[in-house]
C-alpha cells in the first residue's frame, strides 16, 4: 500500500491522502473579490483527487494585501463573491478546503509579479503606506513601513478573527494562519524584520508573542471541530535571522495553544537571502519540526516525483507532501501519483473513462463499472 495515499487526520479534519495543494497567490481578485479566474482556477484544481486545497493567501484588510489584486476576506462583498466560488466548486468535489489567512506587512503595496513585482509608493495608483514590527523597509529604495503601535496590533489581530469568522461562514474546513514568506507575522518572528524595544521585540519570547496572540485569537472564534494551524518560514537563509530552533520554539508553543499543523517553508523576509535549492530542500526543516514537537507537518519545495513523495511519507520525515508550481505545470499529478504508486484516487465520473487500460481501477467509484 501506499503510504502517500492513506488519509491523514490533522485535528478533527481526515484528509483522503497526503497531498495537499500549496496555497498559490493568483493577483487576480477585484477589490479582495473571488473573480471567474478563481471559479476556473479553483475548480480545476478540486479535480485533482489531492487530500487537500489551501486557498491562496487571503488578507485580512486592505492593507494587508500584497498587491491591489489580491484575494481578500475583509468585507461582505469579499464574502460573497469567495460564496459563489466555494458553492460551484463543491458542487463537483468532495476535497477539503481550506484557506490560508495573513497580512502582507512591509511586503505590501507591491506590483503583480508579472509586472515586476516592485513596492508601489504611497499616493501611486495601486499604492498605499504599509505597515510592520519596525519602520524597515524591505528592500533598499523602497518607503520604510509605519511601525505598529498598541492600536495598530490590535486592529490586525481584529481583522484576523474577523476574516476566520467569514472563513467559519464560508464552511472552510480549516484555516492556515501564514507566519511565513516575510510576510507581517514572520516580520515580528525575525529579528530582521523586527526591532522594537518594547514586549513584542528583542527576546524570542517576545518576538513570538503577536503571532501567538493571533494564533490564539483565531482559534478561539474558529469552530473547535475544524483545525487551526500555521505556515512557518523555518529559516530566514540570512545570518542573524529566524533560524530552525526559533522555529521548533514556536511550533511548541503552538501545540501548546492548540495548533493542528505546522505547514513548513523557508525564507521571504529578506532579499539577502541565499537559499541553496534542490530536489526536497526544506524537506529535513519539516523533519525536525516533527520529531522534536510531534505534530503533524507539511513538507514543501521542489517536491516533484511520486516516488520521491511516497519516500518523504514512507520515511516519516513528514505527514504530508504541498505542492505548488508542481500543480499548476500539471494539475493532474495526484492521478498521475496514483498510477504510478499502485493507488487510487478520487475523480469526477465524468472523467472516469479516460483512465488508460493497464490503469482500470486508478479511479477510486470507476470499478463499479459504467455503461
Amino acid at each position: 500500500m501506499s503510504k502517500l495515499f492513506e488519509p491523514l487526520s490533522i485535528g478533527g479534519l481526515t484528509l483522503a491522502n497526503r497531498i495537499v495543494i500549496a496555497p498559490m497567490c493568483q493577483y487576480s481578485a477585484d477589490e479582495g473579490c473571488a473573480t471567474d479566474w478563481h471559479l476556473i482556477h479553483l475548480g480545476h484544481l478540486a479535480l485533482s483527487g489531492a487530500g487537500m486545497l489551501i486557498l491562496e493567501a487571503t488578507a485580512i484588510s486592505p492593507e494587508g494585501r500584497i498587491t491591489a489584486r489580491d484575494l481578500g476576506l475583509y468585507s461582505d462583498e469579499n464574502e460573497a463573491a469567495l460564496a459563489r466560488v466555494l458553492e460551484a466548486v463543491r458542487q463537483h468535489s468532495p476535497m477539503a478546503i481550506a484557506m490560508q489567512i495573513g497580512h502582507a506587512g512591509r511586503k505590501a503595496s507591491s506590483q503583480v509579479p508579472w509586472e515586476g513585482g516592485a513596492q508601489i509608493p504611497p499616493g501611486q495608483p495601486g499604492g498605499w503606506q504599509t505597515e510592520a514590527p519596525s519602520a524597515l523597509a524591505h528592500a533598499d529604495g523602497e518607503v520604510a513601513p509605519t511601525a505598529l503601535d498598541r492600536e495598530g496590533l490590535e486592529r490586525v489581530k481584529r481583522g484576523f478573527v474577523e476574516t476566520a469568522r467569514r472563513a467559519a461562514r464560508l464552511g472552510i474546513d480549516g484555516i492556515e494562519i501564514h507566519g511565513a514568506h516575510g510576510y507581517l507575522l514572520h516580520q515580528f518572528l525575525s529579528p530582521l524584520g523586527n526591532q522594537r524595544d518594547d514586549e513584542y521585540g528583542g527576546s524570542l519570547e517576545n518576538r513570538m508573542r503577536f503571532p501567538l496572540e493571533v494564533f490564539e485569537a483565531v482559534r478561539a472564534v474558529f469552530p473547535a471541530e475544524r483545525p487551526v494551524w500555521m505556515r512557518i518560514s523555518a529559516t530566514d537563509w540570512v545570518p542573524g535571522g529566524w533560524d530552525i530552533e526559533g522555529t521548533v520554539a514556536l511550533s511548541r508553543a503552538l501545540r501548546e495553544r492548540g495548533c493542528a499543523a505546522i505547514h513548513v517553508t523557508t525564507g521571504g523576509v529578506s532579499p539577502l537571502q541565499a537559499i541553496r535549492i534542490g530536489p526536497g530542500y526544506q524537506v529535513p526543516y519539516a523533519q525536525r519540526v516533527k520529531a522534536e514537537v510531534g505534530l503533524p507537518t507539511m513538507a514543501v519545495g521542489l517536491i516533484t516525483e511520486p516516488q520521491q513523495a511516497e519516500r518523504i511519507i514512507a520515511d516519516g520525515e513528514a505527514d504530508a507532501v504541498s505542492l505548488a508550481r508542481a500543480m499548476l505545470y500539471n494539475p493532474r499529478w495526484p492521478w498521475h501519483a496514483a498510477a504510478a504508486l499502485g493507488a487510487q484516487v478520487t475523480a469526477p465520473p465524468q472523467y472516469w473513462r479516460c483512465q488508460p487500460y493497464e490503469y482500470k481501477d486508478l479511479f477510486a467509484a470507476s470499478r463499479f463499472g459504467q455503461r
